[in-house]
């Protein structure tokens, strides 16, 4: 397919364990929490809710904990496509497994970028009503080619500016967190509906919706393990960067959270559609309520910045191994994968037509069937089959927590709606086809053997 570039990734300079922090936690945050707490609200119909933002903390958490033993073991460009390789077999189904992976992420990418544009602008729209639906749309579409030229660059600048956005994101956060406090009342924040804990069908049907979207806000904190080449002392700054990053962010989306409807009301909460500068406006104003829904927008195109960084180095990583299109490996002399951050642009790009609140769920459901509870698995055969991998960083408590994240991935997947769990088994079944036509054209498992001798004729 191709040859190994002769500039690798990280050649041309690495992130510090901060900067690695602030790519996690900016993809982490970018829009999720500023549009995910209504919706969380709406799911179970009250703040009875906020249990997912727990129960979502808890999966991130032992989920993380896979991620990061994985990551320590094969610190290279590509996550899961490398981790899921080598845990079923480079020569037999981990062929499968990580094709699944790369077929997914070449598709989801886009898409996940493009809920962070789209964000974008429904808090632009905020700040000025007058916006037209297609106006919208050519907003969000304008981030995402900000977004690829600001990646067509080396890694330290990237850098440089993710650190930028990161502590303005903290900055906002923290105001968030500090107006709700100071306003703070008990009796809203609290005020559950008649039947709040009844534990019926539709309770828990609601509480796997809302523990779905809070994992959607939660979803990043692997950025790190997708840019392994381009980390400074990856071993130790890998599993550092991810576990800090979700326990920072478990407190602040909690906090966040119970800020907003300890002064706005969750009835009024769960139907709006720029929740943050609602809160803020209520409290200091409409000027006050217009600065965040600037901050707020800065935090959604970092995260789709990071969005690109991460998963732009997934074809790259299969490319270079000869295992998809060669143009993925193209290393610009820079040091970045020139093709891969222009392709999955663009696509991104065309992917703001879409709407959001049906991304969110698809996504998610898409990434469980071929990412995140493969994952779970590929870490216990990896100790059980693969001793040659040495384990720098080894999960606490294991194996509780593959098993934690594990049933957690099966509980959103099993309590979602029928058409994104359809989305995400035809997702598997369409890639699971490609792979096997094109592993019989070159011979792959599970189509290795001799070649057939022809019959004289």
């Amino acid at each position: 397919m191709n040859k190994p570039p002769t500039e690798r990734l990280g050649a041309q300079g690495k992130i510090s364990l901060l900067q690695a922090v602030a790519a996690n936690v900016l993809n982490m945050v970018g829009i999720g929490p500023f549009l995910t707490i209504p919706l969380i609200l709406s799911a179970m119909g009250g703040p009875q809710a906020m249990l997912g933002w727990g129960l979502g903390a808890v999966i991130a958490l032992a989920d993380g904990l896979v991620w990061a033993e994985l990551g320590a073991a094969m610190p290279g460009s590509g996550g899961s496509y490398q981790y899921l390789r080598e845990a079923f077999g480079p020569r037999g189904a981990g062929q499968l497994m990580s094709f699944l992976f790369l077929f997914q992420s070449v598709v989801a990418t886009p898409l996940l970028t493009a809920s962070g544009a789209v964000g974008f602008a429904a808090y632009a729209k905020f700040i000025y009503p007058t916006l037209t639906p297609w106006q919208t749309i050519a907003l969000a579409i304008l981030v995402c080619f900000l977004a690829t030229f600001l990646l067509y660059r080396n890694i330290t600048s990237i850098g440089r500016a993710s650190m930028v956005m990161f502590l303005i994101l903290l900055a906002t956060m923290a105001w968030i967190i500090f107006a709700g406090a100071t306003h703070f009342q008990p009796r809203l924040a609290f005020s559950f509906p008649p039947g709040a804990f009844e534990l019926s069908k539709p309770f828990f049907t609601g509480l796997g919706l809302a523990v779905l979207l809070a994992m959607y806000a939660y979803q990043g904190y692997f950025t790190v393990c997708l840019i392994g080449d381009e980390v400074t002392q990856p071993s130790r700054n890998i599993p550092r960067s991810i576990l800090i990053s979700i326990v920072l962010l478990a407190f602040c989306y909690v906090a966040m959270s119970y800020s907003v409807i300890g002064v706005v009301p969750w009835e009024k909460a769960m139907l709006s559609k720029a929740v943050v500068s609602d809160f803020i406006g209520q409290l200091y104003g409409p000027a006050a309520a217009q600065l965040s829904a600037v901050l707020v927008m800065i935090a959604a195109f970092g995260s789709v910045v990071t969005v690109l960084l991460g998963y732009t180095r997934v074809p790259y990583a299969a490319a270079v191994e000869g295992h998809f299109f060669s143009v993925f490996g193209r290393v610009h002399p820079k040091g970045f994968p020139s093709f891969s951050v222009l392709f999955m642009g663009v696509a991104s790009a065309f992917a703001c037509l879409l709407s959001l609140e049906s991304l969110i769920s698809a996504l998610l459901i898409i990434q469980i069937v071929t990412q995140f509870a493969a994952q779970c698995v590929a870490v216990v055969l990896i100790r059980i089959k693969r001793p040659d991998i040495k384990r720098p960083f080894q999960m606490y408590l294991y194996p509780l927590p593959a098993a934690i994240a594990l049933a957690g991935w099966v509980f959103i997947f099993y309590e979602s709606e029928v058409r994104f769990i359809v989305a995400g088994l035809s997702t598997v079944l369409v890639a699971t086809l490609a792979y096997l036509i094109r592993a019989r054209g070159r011979r792959e498992w599970p189509f290795t053997g001799p070649p057939r001798k022809l019959l004289p004729t």
